[in-house]
C-alpha cells in the first residue's frame, strides 16, 4: 500500500489517499484554459511565466484517467512523455495532447508507484518507483529489460533508512547520457543537516562504464533541502548543474514550490561538501489574472507541481521549462502544465 499525500486549501487539513482504496470521483471533461503567451510575467529576475494550460485537467485517453502526473521527460526528437504514479505513461503530441498511453508493470505485473521518468538515448524508458525504491528500464512499447542496482541504504526501512513516500521522486540523465541522476524526495534516517539546519537528502548516482551499456552505481551527493520541503524533481541544466523542485505544504502556510539551481562541480572537488544550490524562484511569485484554483488559495496559479522538463532554448540562451502538477486524481486539485523561462547563469 502506498500513500498518496493532496495538497488542499490553508482551512484543510492533508489528505491521504491509499493505493487499492476508491479513488476520488473525477469530474466531467474539463474544457481546458490556456493563458496568454503573447508575453513572459517576471516572477524574478531569473524567471518568468510563459503560460499555463489545464486543458488536461480530468480527462480521459483511451479510457485512462489523464491525472496523478508525477514526471516529465523529452527526447532529442521532442518527443513529450508524461508519467503518471498510477503506472502509466502517456505521450503528448506537439499541442500536448495525449495520442499514446503504456501501462507500466513490474516483474510480477504489478503496478509501480511511478515518480521519475527519462527518456534514454535509445528511445527507451527510465522509471522510478518509490515503493522499494527502485529504477526500471523499459523499451519502447513498455516492455520491462531490467531493473538498476540501487544501495540498501536507500531501501525503504527495515530493509534500508529510508522513510515510507520519501524516496526517488525525481530522475534526470545528464548531457551526453551518460550519468543518470535520482533525487530521494527526503532524508533517511541518521543523517544530519547542513551548517543552515537544512536537512540533507541524497541523490544518487549511475554510470554508464565506457560511455556505453548497462548503468553502474556511481558517487552520491548530499543536498540540503529547505525546512519543511521535499524534493519534487530534478531536471539536468547543463553537464554540472540540475535544477531542483523543493515542494511542500501546511496548514498555515499553504503550498510552496521552490526552483534551485544546484551546482554538481562545486560538491565533486569537494567531497565533504553538500551541494552548493540558488534560488532562481519562489514560484508562489508567478502570477496570473487568468488562473483559477477549485478550493481558495493565497495563489490561484499554484497546484502541486512534481514533473519538470527542458524544452529547448530562448534566443538569448534562457531555458525553456515546462511543468507539470499531480492533481492525485481530486477535484479539489488540477492538472496544470506550466511554461518557464529561466537564466541559470550568474
Amino acid at each position: 500500500m502506498r500513500a498518496r499525500t493532496t495538497f488542499v486549501s490553508l482551512a484543510a487539513v492533508l489528505v491521504t489517499a491509499v493505493a487499492g482504496a476508491v479513488p476520488a470521483t473525477a469530474a466531467a471533461p474539463a474544457p481546458g484554459h490556456t493563458a496568454n503567451h503573447d508575453s513572459d510575467r517576471p516572477c524574478t529576475p531569473d524567471v518568468s511565466l510563459a503560460g499555463f494550460s489545464d486543458a488536461l485537467d480530468k480527462t480521459y485517453f483511451q479510457g485512462s484517467y489523464v491525472g496523478n502526473l508525477s514526471a516529465l521527460a523529452r527526447d532529442s526528437g521532442g518527443r513529450t512523455a508524461a508519467l503518471s504514479d498510477r503506472s502509466l505513461l502517456f505521450t503528448l503530441d506537439a499541442q500536448r495532447k495525449p495520442e499514446r498511453v503504456l501501462r507500466l508493470a513490474d516483474e510480477n505485473g504489478k503496478d509501480l508507484d511511478s515518480e521519475g521518468l527519462v527518456i534514454d538515448r535509445d528511445g527507451g524508458y527510465l522509471v522510478t518507483s518509490e515503493t522499494e525504491p527502485s529504477v526500471r528500464r523499459y523499451d519502447r512499447d513498455g516492455k520491462l529489460l531490467g531493473a538498476l542496482p540501487v544501495p540498501d541504504e536507500l531501501r525503504v526501512a527495515p530493509a534500508g533508512r529510508a522513510q515510507l513516500n520519501q524516496t526517488f521522486e525525481g530522475l534526470t540523465l545528464l548531457p551526453g547520457g551518460n550519468t543518470l541522476v535520482a533525487s530521494m524526495e527526503g532524508a533517511l534516517s541518521g543523517d544530519g543537516t547542513d551548517d543552515q539546519g537544512r536537512p540533507l537528502v541524497r541523490f544518487q548516482t549511475w554510470q554508464r562504464a565506457g560511455g556505453h551499456g548497462e548503468f553502474g552505481l556511481g558517487r552520491q551527493y548530499a543536498y540540503p533541502v529547505d525546512k519543511t520541503l521535499g524534493v519534487s524533481e530534478v531536471t539536468a541544466a547543463d553537464e554540472s548543474h540540475l535544477l531542483v523542485l523543493e515542494r511542500g505544504f501546511s496548514a498555515t502556510t499553504g503550498l510552496t514550490v521552490r526552483l534551485y539551481l544546484a551546482d554538481l562541480s562545486a560538491a565533486r572537488t569537494d567531497a565533504g561538501r553538500p551541494v552548493p544550490k540558488r534560488l532562481l524562484a519562489d514560484l508562489g511569485g508567478c502570477t496570473s489574472p487568468d488562473a483559477h484554483h477549485p478550493t481558495p488559495q493565497p495563489n490561484p496559479l499554484l497546484d502541486n507541481v512534481e514533473g519538470m522538463t527542458v524544452t529547448g532554448r530562448e534566443p538569448d540562451g534562457r531555458l525553456k521549462l515546462l511543468l507539470v502538477s499531480d492533481d492525485n486524481q481530486s477535484t479539489r486539485q488540477v492538472t496544470r502544465l506550466y511554461e518557464l523561462t529561466v537564466r541559470v547563469c550568474d
